[in-house]
């Protein structure tokens, strides 16, 4: 479905607007995180739009399509031929980007991508924000696999994420001297979870990946929650319960009870200390609501406007290339810390963390990289068989030029 967006108000004032295609499923199975995308985008729009220092107007055409693979091919069409955009800000699952690559690259425009994936993918017609897999999952695996038997049971949504999950984290146990005690793989919303939880009790692994998204992690979530409160063998301190996508406003949506205790990597963060990332909580609730929670998801779509922005700023015009060209030159002082693009991969520097979920649905921080970490998405540097010997120390600098 179309979403009615406002014309920007600064148009009045003679600046000419440039039309943004934004894509992101607002409703469906993952609405909610479509729609902290949304905000994300929608806030670097606003203060875009409202600094004099840019010679143009950001015109956001929305577009929800609410999960529907064929949808998104159609209104993906639309955008770039209807409407003659340039630029697309979007997609949140990677089957939803599959889709879209081709009529993008055929296009000769940009696909701006802000979620975390799973990475062995380097587009020239796609700017990855989100996090590669040496930037969320390593770290991770290294911190749990320094303090738990690596005994892993994986279950998940049944798509590319998670299919690349498993087997990332299958190399890491087989690696380490461990392995895989199950494995279960769920359609894109399916709600019926307990029969899983079942299967964790009976088979007892020290660790749990769940790469489950949207209502399905949810009713996950809960039914663990049900279980663990009369089944000793679900104790926190029983199972390290692992998530590569739980996020502050996912914690409220389910009741942060039912999630406390589990482990997340993430680039982002409220909990951050930091002016930048204070700015941006202020800024994000004076538009949303002093109620409203931002995620690593709206912080990253957020990423997405800003570089965009930036980028055609610096090379005067819109077309891809160029823009692309340009963004590699940008530096942003982001609310997670120091953002710039690899011109090798056309992925992000970024700093990698490892929080645990409070009972107040926050995070505290307890692992963070020193600094930006090259985006490594084909995981070329990584070795596995030293994760649990490394888990402690910062992740390895990659070899070649520290980027431009």
């Amino acid at each position: 479905m179309a979403v009615q967006i406002n014309p920007p108000a600064t148009r009045a004032r003679g600046r000419p607007a440039i039309p943004v295609g934004v894509l992101y499923s607002l409703t469906g199975p993952y609405g909610a995180i479509g729609r902290e995308m949304l905000n994300g985008v929608m806030l670097a729009v606003a203060q875009i739009n409202a600094d004099p220092a840019f010679d143009f107007v950001l015109e956001p055409i929305v577009r929800d399509p609410g999960g529907s693979l064929d949808a998104y091919d159609a209104m993906c069409r639309d955008l770039l031929h209807r409407h003659g955009v340039r630029h697309v800000i979007g997609c949140y699952t990677s089957v939803s980007r599959r889709r879209v690559l081709p009529l993008i690259e055929h296009a000769g425009a940009l696909l701006w991508h802000s979620p975390r994936y799973e990475g062995f993918e380097s587009s020239p017609n796609v700017i990855y924000l989100g996090a590669a897999p040496n930037q969320h999952f390593v770290p991770m695996l290294a911190h749990v696999l320094d303090q738990h038997a690596p005994a892993i049971y994986n279950v998940g949504s049944n798509y590319v994420w998670s299919w690349e999950m498993h087997r990332i984290a299958t190399e890491a146990a087989h690696a380490v001297g461990g392995r895989i005690v199950g494995e279960r793989l769920l359609p894109l919303g399916e709600t019926r979870v307990d029969e899983i939880v079942d299967d964790i009790v009976a088979r007892r692994p020290a660790i749990l990946l769940n790469t489950l998204v949207g209502e399905s992690a949810y009713r996950f979530y809960d039914a663990w929650h049900r279980r663990a409160q009369r089944e000793p063998a679900l104790a926190p301190d029983a199972i390290a319960r692992l998530s590569l996508t739980l996020c502050e406003p996912e914690a409220r949506l389910v009741g942060a009870e039912r999630v406390a205790g589990y482990l997340v990597s993430s680039v982002y963060f409220q909990s951050i200390d930091g002016d930048a990332n204070r700015f941006f909580l202020r800024e994000y609730r004076a538009r949303f609501g002093q109620h409203a929670s931002p995620s690593v998801d709206a912080e990253a779509a957020w990423l997405c406007g800003v570089f965009l922005a930036r980028a055609m700023a610096a090379c005067g015009g819109v077309e891809p290339a160029r823009v692309c060209d340009a963004a590699y030159r940008q530096r942003v002082q982001a609310p997670q810390g120091a953002v710039r693009i690899d011109a090798d991969n056309n992925h992000a520097y970024l700093t990698p963390r490892v929080a645990r979920c409070r009972a107040d649905g926050q995070f505290d921080i307890v692992w963070a990289a020193p600094e930006p970490v090259r985006p490594d998405p084909y995981l070329t540097w990584v070795d596995f068989a030293s994760l649990a010997n490394t888990a402690r120390e910062p992740p390895a600098a990659a070899p070649g030029r520290a980027g431009r």
